[in-house]
């Protein structure tokens, strides 16, 4: 027995006052709700409705059964109604996992645009250099910067990110220029603590941080040289505080991707934050402009 079914049949019998016009509504045979109401009152043990030749009376049982039944599916209807609004129109909240650095730095213009598109959507963004389990911990998406790893996750690729090594004029004026990987050895270097051994150099480190900020800003005072991406360090080499050294020694270029779970079912307040987020930095991106 369909429990959900006998439970709507028994509910448009009551309402409509007889078998006949409950199956005419529900476009089914009479014979099929009498035999549905028969199999309810069978699991539920008692008797709901006492049948005469000319009307339906509601037993006691019935009548609780009744109210506590039709507020039931009326709950139902309208649970699926939101749900069903919120796969067509984005709405709800939608938690965002994003680099610390990069998110303060590009993330709210972003998600300012995004709600002016989308304002049923609140934004729950929350800051990580971490690898977090989007699933695990309730992410819808997730911002990610690097090489990823096959995993079961989609990812969509954004916006390329480039790696370049610079310095303060001041630093370069007072310990020289390095021509070379090697001669990173007679420098100070300030070394990202997440950064991809894979492109990290043999070098003097003489400070290490989990903070690609924190670097930055420790070049620009003169410390040493750092290697950082462009989305961190172009405003400074805009504006002449920072230079760019070793720039035929710059690791490969890696990516910006959003990471979630399923590209089927999507909800629409992810699907409509992947599709405004495609694009929305440039290729090249915009902090690559100097």
């Amino acid at each position: 027995m369909d429990r959900l079914q006998a439970m709507r049949i028994f509910v448009a019998v009551i309402n409509e006052g007889s078998f006949t016009q409950a199956a005419e509504r529900l476009t089914v045979s009479p014979q099929l709700v009498s035999k549905y109401v028969g199999q309810l009152e069978d699991y539920l043990g008692v008797r709901l409705l006492n049948r005469t030749t000319r009307r339906l009376h509601l037993t006691e049982a019935g009548s609780a059964y009744f109210q506590r039944a039709q507020q039931l599916l009326a709950d139902i209807d309208d649970m699926e109604q939101q749900l069903g609004s919120m796969h067509t129109q984005a709405r709800g909240t939608l938690r965002i996992s994003a680099p610390v650095s990069f998110a303060i730095r590009h993330m709210a213009p972003l998600i300012n645009d995004f709600q002016k598109t989308h304002p049923g959507v609140t934004v729950d963004l929350q800051l990580n250099d971490r690898k977090v389990d989007i699933i695990d911990e309730g992410f819808d998406v997730a911002l990610r910067i690097g090489r990823l790893q096959p995993s079961s996750l989609v990812a969509k690729r954004l916006a390329p990110v480039r790696l370049v090594y610079c310095a303060a004029p001041t630093y370069l004026a007072e310990h020289g220029e390095p021509t070379s990987l090697k001669q990173l050895n007679q420098h100070r270097y300030l070394h990202y603590s997440y950064m991809d051994e894979s492109v990290t150099p043999s070098a003097n480190r003489k400070l290490e941080s989990n903070n690609g900020d924190v670097l930055v800003d420790a070049a620009r005072a003169g410390a040493g040289i750092v290697l950082q991406p462009t989305f961190i360090t172009g405003s400074a080499i805009r504006a002449g505080d920072l230079k760019v050294v070793l720039s035929s020694f710059s690791p490969e270029p890696i990516a910006l991707y959003a990471v979630f779970a399923h590209r089927q079912l999507m909800a629409s307040k992810v699907r409509s934050f992947i599709d405004f987020v495609d694009g929305y930095f440039g290729d090249p991106p915009y902090w690559d402009s100097f």
